[in-house]
C-alpha cells in the first residue's frame, strides 16, 4: 500500500519536509516546484509510513486503498509523474544541490502557477543578531499567517495581527468553496499561531479608518501588508455592471458569508447561468450552482446561500473560455472533480473543429486530455437549458464575451466564436476573470499589475514596510504558494534588522493596544 496526493493539495510542501525517503516531488529545491499543479508521491519509493498524511494541512494525502471511486484517478496521476525518468519533471541532481545552485541552474519560468522565488535567507539569521522585533502584519489570510509562522518559529519577534474583518482567515475563510473542507482545514494550522503567546490580534480594525499606516509603523519595528487582492478584474464590455451581472468575487463572498456582502446579493431565478472565465474560481462557482443543496448542508456554507440554492431554478451553467481546452486556466484536479458530481452532466460545446482536435491530440498530462471522457456536441442555444430533470455544465471554449445584454436584467451574453457573434440566453452572468489588488493608503501602487512595487518583499522607497501574498506578486498561486513568498519577505525583513536598517519605533505594543481601543469605541 502506498499513499497518493489528491485534489486538495495546497503545494506548501510540508509533506516534503517530513518524508524520510524523499519520495515526494517536486521539492522546493527542484526546478519544477511552483510550476506543477500539485505534488506527487512516487509509489515505488513510498514506505507507507504515513508521516506525510499526518503533516498535510489540507487532508490531501490518503492511502491508495482508501481512495474513493472519484479519487482513484490520483493513484494514476501520482504514478504517471514518475514514469519515463520522471517525465523530465526533476532530476536526481536537483536533490543534492543547494537551493541557490538549483535556482541558478533552473530555466526562467513564468505563468499563473509559478513565481521565481530566490533562496530564503531567514534560516541563516540568528535571533542574537538583533533584538526582539515588534512586527505588525496587516491581514490574517494565508500569506500573513505564513509570515507570522516564520517570525514566531525563527525569531523572538512579537507579532501584531490586524484585520479589517471581524473574523480571521482571509482567503481560507472567505475564498475557499465550502465543499472543500480539506483546503479549509489549513486554517486550523494558522489558528494555532494566532493563539501564540507572542501574538496580539486585532479584528475589525480598518487601516485608514481606525488607525493609519503611519500610526502602525510608529508602534512597530516593521509592518508587513498581506491584504490580498480585494476586488475583481474588469471585462471592459457593455453591460458588465448591469442587473443580473455579478462578479465571482461577490458570489464567492456571498456563499461564504462575508460580512460585507448582503444576504440578498444573489438571486438564482434563472435556468441558465453563464460564467465568464474558466479558472478554478469559475469551476468552484459552477460546481456550487449545480450541486445538490443537501450535499452542502453539512458544510460551512452561509445559511442564506444554502436557502437560496434550495430555491434555485438553475439547471445549466456555461463556462466561457477565450482560449482552447489546452490553455484552460483551471487545474486538472479541479476539472476532474467536476466529472464526479452526482446528477450533473458535463458537455463540451463542439462548435469549432479546433476544440475536438485539441482534446483528441492531447498527451496524458495535458489539461485537454482530462476532457476526453466528456461528451461533445454543437449546442443549439435556442433550445431550453439542459434536458428535463437534469443539471449540466457546458464548456464553451474559443469564445470571448462581447456584451452582457438586457435593459432591466441579464437576458443573454453575446460572445464571439465559430461563424461570428451569437447570443447565449441566460438570466445571470458571473464574471470570473481574476482578482485584482487595490491601492493601500500610504503605500505606492502599480495600477497596471494591481500590486505594490517591492524588492524581494521590501516596499519600494525605504525599509520598515513589506508586502507578501497577492498584493506583492499578483493573484497567482494557491494557498501553499504563500509559504515561499512569505519566506522571501521575512528573509528580507530580517536582513534589514541585522543591518540595522529598520526605522526606530516611537511607541510599543501596549501603547498601540490603547490606541486601537480608543479608536474602536
Amino acid at each position: 500500500m502506498a499513499f497518493a496526493i489528491t485534489q486538495t493539495c495546497c503545494n506548501d510542501a510540508t509533506c516534503v519536509s517530513v518524508c524520510p525517503v524523499n519520495c515526494i516531488h517536486p521539492t522546493p529545491e527542484e526546478r519544477a516546484f511552483g510550476s506543477t499543479e500539485m505534488l506527487h508521491i512516487d509509489p515505488r519509493s513510498c514506505i507507507d509510513c504515513g508521516a506525510c498524511a499526518d503533516a498535510c494541512p489540507a487532508d490531501a494525502i490518503l492511502p491508495v486503498d482508501r481512495l474513493s471511486e472519484g479519487q482513484r484517478v490520483y493513484e494514476r496521476i501520482n504514478a504517471a509523474y514518475f514514469e519515463n525518468d520522471h517525465n523530465g519533471a526533476h532530476d536526481d541532481s536537483d536533490a543534492t544541490r543547494s537551493p541557490a545552485a538549483a535556482a541558478a541552474a533552473a530555466p526562467e519560468r513564468t505563468g499563473p502557477n509559478f513565481h521565481a522565488w530566490g533562496e530564503p535567507v531567514f534560516d541563516r539569521v540568528l535571533p542574537a543578531d538583533f533584538g526582539a522585533l515588534r512586527v505588525a502584519i496587516v491581514g490574517t489570510g494565508p500569506a500573513g499567517m505564513y509570515a507570522a509562522r516564520d517570525l514566531l518559529l525563527h525569531t523572538r519577534a512579537e507579532v501584531t495581527l490586524i484585520d479589517r474583518l471581524p473574523v480571521a482567515g482571509g482567503l481560507v475563510r472567505y475564498g475557499v468553496a465550502p465543499d472543500h473542507p480539506g483546503t479549509r482545514k489549513v486554517g486550523e494550522t494558522f489558528a494555532r499561531f494566532r493563539a501564540h503567546p507572542r501574538v496580539r490580534t486585532y479584528l475589525g480594525v480598518d487601516v485608514g479608518s481606525h488607525v493609519t499606516a503611519e500610526e502602525i509603523a510608529a508602534h512597530h519595528d516593521a509592518v508587513i501588508y498581506a491584504v490580498g487582492a480585494a476586488t475583481d478584474r474588469r471585462l471592459g464590455i457593455p453591460g458588465e455592471d448591469g442587473p443580473g451581472s455579478v462578479s465571482a468575487t461577490t458570489f464567492v463572498a456571498w456563499y461564504n458569508g462575508h460580512p460585507e456582502v448582503a444576504a440578498d446579493a444573489v438571486r438564482l431565478t434563472a435556468e441558465r447561468v453563464v460564467v465568464i472565465g474558466n479558472g478554478n474560481v469559475a469551476l468552484d462557482v459552477a460546481r456550487i450552482l449545480v450541486s445538490d443543496p443537501e450535499s452542502l448542508s453539512g458544510t460551512e456554507i452561509a445559511g442564506h446561500a444554502l436557502a437560496e440554492l434550495r430555491r434555485s431554478r438553475v439547471r445549466e451553467v456555461v463556462l466561457l473560455g477565450r482560449r482552447g481546452p489546452q490553455d484552460a486556466a483551471y487545474t486538472r484536479p479541479e476539472s476532474l472533480a467536476l466529472q464526479h458530481l452526482p446528477g450533473v452532466d458535463l458537455l463540451v460545446d463542439d462548435h469549432d473543429p479546433r476544440i475536438g482536435a485539441a482534446i483528441d491530440g492531447a498527451g496524458p498530462g495535458d489539461k485537454a486530455a482530462v476532457l476526453r471522457p466528456v461528451a461533445r456536441e454543437a449546442v443549439d442555444w435556442s433550445l431550453p437549458p439542459a434536458p428535463a430533470g437534469r443539471r449540466r455544465i457546458v464548456f464553451r471554449f474559443l469564445s470571448a464575451p462581447v456584451a452582457v445584454r438586457g435593459a432591466e436584467g441579464t437576458r443573454a451574453v453575446r460572445v464571439t466564436g465559430g461563424a461570428g457573434e451569437l447570443d447565449i440566453p441566460a438570466g445571470l452572468a458571473l464574471r470570473a476573470v481574476g482578482y485584482r489588488g487595490v491601492a493601500q493608503a500610504g503605500l505606492p501602487f502599480d495600477e497596471v499589475t494591481g500590486t505594490v512595487p517591492h524588492q524581494r518583499g521590501r516596499v519600494a522607497g525605504g525599509t520598515g514596510t513589506y508586502v507578501v501574498g497577492w498584493i506583492k506578486r499578483g493573484p497567482s498561486g494557491g494557498i501553499g504558494a504563500n509559504r515561499a513568498c512569505a519566506a522571501e519577505t521575512v528573509g528580507t525583513l530580517l536582513a534589514d534588522a541585522v543591518a540595522g536598517a529598520l526605522p526606530a519605533s516611537a511607541g510599543g505594543t501596549r501603547e498601540f493596544r490603547r490606541l486601537v481601543r480608543r479608536r474602536r469605541r
